[in-house]
């Protein structure tokens, strides 16, 4: 079986890095850009950032604002017919996941009109043109979105998250800026983080890993592992780190695939709008607990790549509790809260089970999972 990866055709890193965006979209023939971004950023100058380059550059735009944290069918199909009338001919997204799935799915859509109808695009849709050209410029040093083919959207009729698969969206051009995302508060760099090493350990866990993948995600582990903690405080090394470690865990796992702790994850955003990142978080030791037996000597990797000092005179049991702790404590030095009490309802446990099973990521967890399974961990954390 061949094993396919699907990176960016460039990318761009470092402080002063945003500054290229006028390069690329003059250098590709570009004329107008459609420039999507939530009303945060616009707010907090953010956005003003990239835009006061397309000025200086003489580079015509239009901004779409109405994206939300977790997008909806409904902010897809609006910025769809927005971007028909607007006449640009590539996406400029700025911002988190939202905005750049978003942008992925309008981009899909536009390009393959017979699938306006957003449902269709959940799993691997078979579309058959590139998504409108996208360049990628991310705000929080977590989703990776800038360098994976998935996004998600979020289907509120229905209480659920769907995952869309398809290599045909991801952006041309990614530009990881570590000065884009210095005005993330704590809380916001420590759950983006934390989503970014769930990435790394889900995606070296996976069922479909192998050598290239687990390259990258052991490094994204340890890069993580030594830079949250800064980046949580504002250092720039901190914000350097974070912003290079998420992109190194996203061309991982983009091509791999992910686990059960983004399927439960996925849920409870759906449901109560949990923050995605914050989600993952709390779920991840309990998950990696529960997957333990399931993961070979890959543990004694995490646990050396999160900075546990020892391991090579550990046992395989020792090791694995050790990569847990380890992941555990730092889940708690960044705030995040340990358990899910105040967020799940008990009336809803089965609901939430049976959509987690039902999720895009959950076929790629190295242990067989059930709905009763999932219940289970639900549960515990509550």
């Amino acid at each position: 079986m061949a094993n396919r990866f699907v990176l960016n055709e460039t990318s761009y890193h470092g402080k002063g890095a945003i500054k290229e965006i006028a390069t690329e979209i003059k250098g590709r023939g570009f004329k107008k850009a459609f420039v999507c971004s939530d009303p945060d950023l616009i707010r907090f100058g953010v956005t003003g950032k990239v835009t006061d380059i397309l000025d200086e550059n003489k580079i015509d735009y239009e901004i779409y604002s109405e994206i939300k944290p977790n997008p909806t069918i409904e902010n897809v199909k609006h910025g769809v017919e927005s971007f028909k009338k607007s006449g640009a001919d590539c996406l400029v997204a700025i911002g988190g996941g939202s905005s750049m799935d978003t942008s992925k799915a309008i981009g899909i859509i536009i390009a393959n009109p017979e699938f306006e109808d957003v449902r269709s695009l959940e799993g691997v849709a078979p579309t058959k043109n590139k998504c409108v050209p996208i360049i990628a410029v991310p705000t929080t040093a977590g989703t990776a979105a800038e360098v994976t083919i998935n996004y998600v959207i979020t289907d509120v009729e229905r209480k659920r998250k769907f995952v869309c698969v398809d290599p045909k969206d991801i952006p041309v051009v990614a530009i990881v800026d570590p000065d884009m995302m210095s005005s993330m508060p704590k809380g916001l760099t420590a759950a983006t983080g934390m989503d970014a090493l769930t990435h790394a350990i889900e995606g070296y866990i996976t069922k479909g890993a192998w050598e290239l993948s687990d390259m990258f995600h052991i490094k994204a582990i340890e890069i993580i592992a030594r830079s949250l903690r800064a980046a949580v405080e504002g250092t720039p090394e901190g914000r350097e780190g974070m912003a290079l470690g998420q992109y190194v865990a996203g061309m991982g796992f983009s091509n791999v695939g992910l686990g059960v702790d983004h399927s439960m994850a996925h849920t409870l955003s759906a449901y109560y709008d949990t923050p995605h990142g914050k989600a993952c978080a709390i779920l991840l030791p309990t998950v990696m607990a529960y997957n333990a037996e399931y993961t070979g000597t890959k543990y004694r990797d995490i646990a050396i790549a999160m900075g546990v000092k020892g391991v090579e005179n550990m046992s395989q049991a020792e090791y694995r509790k050790a990569a847990v702790d380890a992941v555990k404590k730092l889940s708690e030095d960044v705030g995040i809260p340990t358990s899910l009490k105040g967020i799940v309802k008990e009336e809803d446990v089965q609901a939430l089970a049976e959509s987690a099973y039902a999720d895009a990521c959950r076929p790629g967890n190295p242990r067989e999972t059930s709905v009763e399974d999932i219940k289970a961990l639900y549960k515990s954390l509550m």
